[in-house]
């Protein structure tokens, strides 16, 4: 009887804990939402489809289609909540993955991961300096003060 390894090995990480520097599963095309999902920028490719029709994705700086077949090489604006990433497609896959698998599929920009962290710290500093809500210290003065003008 013949050894059957598993097709899995390539999954595994090596003993690092390090995920190989290759995608396990690249395919030769792929639609630009089940990218999308594949990279895990989206939960599922329907919410990926929703963004791409929204506009909140864009493809080498125009807005694009969900069956747009992605290219290596691209680059990919993606907009989630309050962060712009912007994106290179270093390879192509059709499966969603792990994350570390889903990682190797794309690399963020430096000015991307720049601009990012600049404007995490200012809506961070923007929380510390006050919400839009007086805390409750405040609306125990505000109350007081309310009273004594009746």
């Amino acid at each position: 009887m013949i050894d059957d390894e598993d097709d899995d090995d390539d999954l595994n990480a090596d003993d690092d804990g390090d995920p190989p520097a290759r995608h396990p599963k690249p395919v030769d095309a792929v639609r630009l939402d089940k990218w999308l999902w594949a990279a895990r920028f989206y939960k599922t490719r329907s919410l990926a489809k929703e963004a791409i029709e929204a506009g909140h994705v864009r493809y080498a700086g125009q807005r694009t289609k969900v069956a747009k077949d992605v290219a290596i090489d691209a680059e990919i604006s993606i907009k989630r909540g309050f962060d712009e990433m912007q994106v290179t497609v270093l390879e192509l896959s059709d499966q969603r993955l792990g994350a570390p698998f889903a990682r190797l599929l794309y690399a963020e920009t430096d000015a991307s991961q720049a601009r990012r962290a600049r404007e995490a710290e200012a809506r961070a500093a923007a929380d510390e300096i006050g919400g839009d809500r007086p805390s409750k210290l405040q609306r125990r003065l505000i109350h007081r003060f309310k009273r004594s003008l009746r």
